[in-house]
This record gives C-alpha cells, sequence and structure tokens, in this order.
C-alpha cells in the first residue's frame, strides 16, 4: 500500500539517542512470542487498513518522504494520555497475567471508546532490551477500560511495553513503559547482521537497504524446504507485518506491506515487499511476521541503516514459540 515507514509513538522508553553499533553477539537468542488471547477475531489484527494513511500522522514521513520526524514511543504520556502499567514487574519463566489500562490525562478516567485500528481496538507489543525477544499480543479489555493479557517472559532483564491504539475521537498514539523480569540476568549482545532467517524449517531472505532519512524498499522472500512459498496465507490484513526497532533506545518503526491481498495485484507470496525509512543511521532490529498453513512465525533480522561499520553477516535461526493457552503463537 506503498505509505513508506510509519514510525508510530511506541511506549515511553524510546528516549534516549542512538549511538549503538552492532553487537558482536554469540548465538541469537529465542524470537519467542505468545499466543493471541484469543478475543476479537483471534489471530487476525493489526492489518494495514485502508486507512493507514490517514492515521498517525504526527508519525507519517514529512518532506516529501525524505526527512521523517523524531520517532515515537519515547513517552509514557502523550495528547493528553497516559498509559497505567499495572504489572511493572514480573518473574521471569513464570505466566503472569499483564494488567494495564489508558488514562485520560486531567479526568483520571480509564478510556473505554477505542476505534478500531488493523482489526483492533489495541495492539500491544514487548521488546526486550537486547532485542532478543519480541512478542506481538492482542489483549482483552474489560468493561472499565483495564488491559489484561497473560505473558510469559523467558529471560530475566529489562523489557519494553508498546501501546499502539487510537482513542475515539483522537488520533493514532503508541505509549509505553518499562517492564521488570526478575530473575538472574546475563545482558547480551545485539545478534549479528543477518539476511537469512530460518524457523520451522522456513527460509526467509532480506533484500533491499533500511536508510536513514530516505525511503527504501524492502523485500523480504519466503521459502519452505528450499521451494518457494506462494500460499502465504492473510495476517493482520496483509502477507507480512514488518516491525522494526532502533538499537539503543528501541525507537518503534511500524512498516506497513505494498500492496494487501485482494488489491487485484498483491500476490500470497513467496515476495513481500515494504517502504521504509530510518530516522537516524544505526543498528535495527526487524521482525517479520508471516502466517503459513494456519500458524503465525516470527522472523528476525539485524540490519544497518548506514554510518554503522559492517560486521561480518550470519543467518538468524529461531526457536518457535512455547505454545499457551488458545490462540496462535506469534
Amino acid at each position: 500500500m506503498n505509505t513508506g515507514l510509519r514510525i508510530t509513538v511506541f511506549a515511553a522508553a524510546l528516549a534516549t539517542t542512538f549511538g549503538a553499533a552492532y553487537g558482536v553477539g554469540g548465538a541469537v537468542d529465542a524470537i519467542s512470542p505468545e499466543p493471541d488471547s484469543g478475543t476479537r477475531g483471534g489471530a487476525e489484527g493489526h492489518a494495514a487498513g485502508k486507512d493507514e494513511k490517514a492515521a498517525a500522522r504526527h508519525d507519517e514521513v514529512k518532506g516529501g518522504g525524505h526527512e521523517a520526524v523524531s520517532p515515537g514511543g519515547l513517552k509514557i504520556s502523550a495528547n493528553g494520555y497516559t498509559l497505567d502499567l499495572k504489572t511493572p514487574r514480573i518473574e521471569a519463566g513464570k505466566k503472569t497475567e499483564l494488567r494495564f489500562a489508558v488514562v485520560q490525562d486531567g479526568t483520571g478516567r480509564k478510556v473505554t471508546a477505542y476505534q478500531r485500528e488493523h482489526d483492533k481496538e489495541l495492539h500491544l507489543i514487548l521488546a526486550s532490551r537486547d532485542l532478543t525477544v519480541y512478542r506481538h499480543l492482542h489483549p482483552a479489555r474489560a468493561a472499565d477500560g483495564t488491559w489484561s493479557t497473560p505473558v510469559n517472559l523467558p529471560e530475566a532483564g529489562g523489557y519494553r511495553v508498546f501501546a499502539d491504539f487510537k482513542p475515539k475521537g483522537g488520533e493514532a498514539l503508541t505509549l509505553g513503559a518499562d517492564l521488570a523480569a526478575s530473575g538472574t540476568y546475563e545482558p547480551a549482545d545485539l545478534p549479528q547482521r543477518n539476511t537469512t532467517a530460518r524457523i520451522d524449517g522456513y527460509e526467509v531472505k532480506l533484500d533491499g537497504d533500511l536508510a536513514p532519512g530516505k525511503a527504501g524498499e524492502l523485500t523480504l522472500t519466503v521459502a519452505k524446504d528450499g521451494k518457494p512459498v506462494r500460499d502465504l496465507q492473510p495476517y493482520l490484513g496483509a502477507y507480512g507485518h514488518l516491525v522494526a526497532l532502533r538499537s539503543g533506545d528501541l525507537a518503534y518503526l511500524h512498516v506497513h506491506p505494498n500492496g494487501e491481498p485482494g488489491d487485484g495485484k498483491t500476490q500470497p507470496g513467496p515476495e513481500v515487499s515494504f517502504t521504509a525509512t530510518a530516522p537516524s543511521a544505526g543498528a535495527y532490529r526487524l521482525f517479520l511476521d508471516f502466517k503459513h498453513k494456519g500458524e503465525v512465525r516470527t522472523a528476525a533480522f539485524t540490519v544497518n541503516a548506514g554510518g554503522v561499520e559492517d560486521e561480518p553477516e550470519r543467518s538468524s535461526q529461531t526457536k518457535p514459540a512455547e505454545k499457551e493457552a488458545a490462540g496462535h503463537a506469534h
């Protein structure tokens, strides 16, 4: 749908100036998604909707598509709304209910009226500070405005919680807060640069460059057992869903695909393309969600957006998520 890169306001901890180069890490840790909560349409959500161009004007690329505004997700409060994370600490390796609410500043009331965006009222993403754990969740909302979803984070350490939503009558926002997982913590280096990712017998190859201040096309090609996958299933209203997080401060870049199912020209694989602009030079982690044979999988990449010397490249091996309760792994 050629919207270019939307840099969504993704939680309150994106506030540091980025300058991290690639980590020369050891083995790439598992990208361990959580299953969907099973509410509001099951697996489908966060689609690249038809009103994508109109959403989140404060996040769109300006200056003819070459100069991006400051990345979002750096604040816990914005535009009169605050993310109230009611579960700021959990125990690593233990299933816990994560609870939060969006509160309207001034009145202190919890927001209960949302405009559905990408098939959901709200989208929640968790990412570890070292960018080795990533999860896209769809929590359930109680009548009083409190959201909840089960989580089981595999490693101790610091995480960012990103809430992506649009209050009824307002503009699209992404707010967030820090989440701590207790336990023995061993920080990991940023996974090494890679343009090939493997998971569950699938191989995903990334072609194209992520450039600072300049729109560019990223093409991801999906294969299974060495054969191109030509029957990808729609997920979140598209054949692929891509999120990019900047190393150092976890600035959130929400990238939408070029084309959508049913538009008469977009094929269901093996290629899925996106148009993206990085807000600065540096290292980024890209997480591609794709659906095939009824299951959603996540392929992860580390890329350089210019200005940082490349490290030797290697492929990334991702482990499947542990299945929990009803819903899909993501």
